[in-house]
């Protein structure tokens, strides 16, 4: 698999070779979508290989399963082992993590309860997703799922469908990435990312509704608050109300902190000024995750 490759894959309780690591056609997330994934970053720092907030992941890990009915033979602590030993057997420096726990064989019908449930954690070397340059952005003619159709806390596969639509929806207009609205036509959020505007020295996000309570926001919320004393308000948001903000940028594990050059739709062009705040929360963001903020240290594994 080109870009994407490693020396092991830990499944159902043992390392195996990554090539070996082989399914059958017939399992039930394959095709009805019941399985759930984390994704999880890790960083080279002076103080070795560093895994960012990887115990937050886990425990929403386990959370996603349990809208599934899936109860994990092992503990929160014991995943955190073995995805730490799964980095040194690979003798990883920086990349990903995507745990994933799914229904497979044995059961066909839409009622997953009966078929096997397996626990796979894969780890490789990947880049930055986006570049650091600002991203030009376009709205999608696809809303964010309703929060009362599914349980908006967990990280479900079938969910992402809709972010797949979005994506290759803005691809093929020449766009670096969507900008989902909600059902109300409110701001929802991107495809994998949460989004933040500036405006007079204050952070708006929207609120957790219909969008997963993601582990970087939460990040960036608090070292805006702890670092700079920068509040944030969690609120919905009108599209009408993109032209009263002087910043965007969107946060995520692979996208750190990216910064939004304009919203073509609504003629929304960042307002540049000599002391962006979006860039100022990159530098400190970038510097926590590989180590080099003290106060922060509890954040890395």
């Amino acid at each position: 698999m080109a870009g994407i490759e490693s020396k092991y894959i830990w499944h159902n309780g043992k390392f195996v070779e990554w090539d070996t690591c082989q399914e059958h056609n017939v399992m039930h997330w394959l095709h009805y979508g019941t399985s759930v994934f984390e994704w999880i970053r890790f960083y080279e720092t002076p103080n070795g290989v560093k895994i960012f907030r990887l115990r937050e992941h886990i425990e929403r890990l386990f959370l996603s399963a349990s809208v599934l009915d899936v109860q994990l033979e092992y503990t929160i602590d014991e995943v955190i082992d073995i995805c730490i030993e799964l980095i040194k057997k690979n003798e990883l420096k920086s990349g990903y993590i995507r745990p994933i726990v799914y229904y497979g064989y044995k059961k066909m019908w839409l009622d997953p309860i009966g078929a096997e449930v397996n626990f796979s954690i894969s780890a490789w070397v990947w880049g930055k997703y986006l570049s650091d340059k600002p991203v030009k952005v376009w709205i999608s003619k696809y809303k964010r799922l309703h929060p009362e159709t599914a349980e908006m806390a967990a990280k479900v596969w079938w969910y992402y469908f809709n972010s797949v639509l979005a994506h290759r929806d803005i691809a093929k207009k020449w766009f670096q990435e969507a900008l989902l609205l909600d059902c109300n036509g409110n701001i929802a959020e991107w495809p994998w990312e949460n989004i933040f505007f500036v405006k007079e020295n204050t952070l708006y996000t929207p609120s957790v509704w219909n969008i997963l309570p993601w582990i970087t926001r939460d990040s960036i919320i608090k070292i805006a608050y702890q670092e700079l004393g920068i509040k944030t308000i969690e609120t919905q948001i009108p599209k009408d109300e993109f032209k009263n903000f002087d910043e965007a940028f969107f946060t995520w594990t692979a996208a750190e902190v990216t910064t939004i050059d304009s919203i073509t739709d609504i003629d929304w062009i960042i307002k540049q000024y000599q002391q962006n705040l979006w860039l100022k929360l990159k530098d400190i963001y970038s510097k926590i995750v590989t180590g080099q903020i003290d106060n922060y240290k509890d954040w890395l594994y």
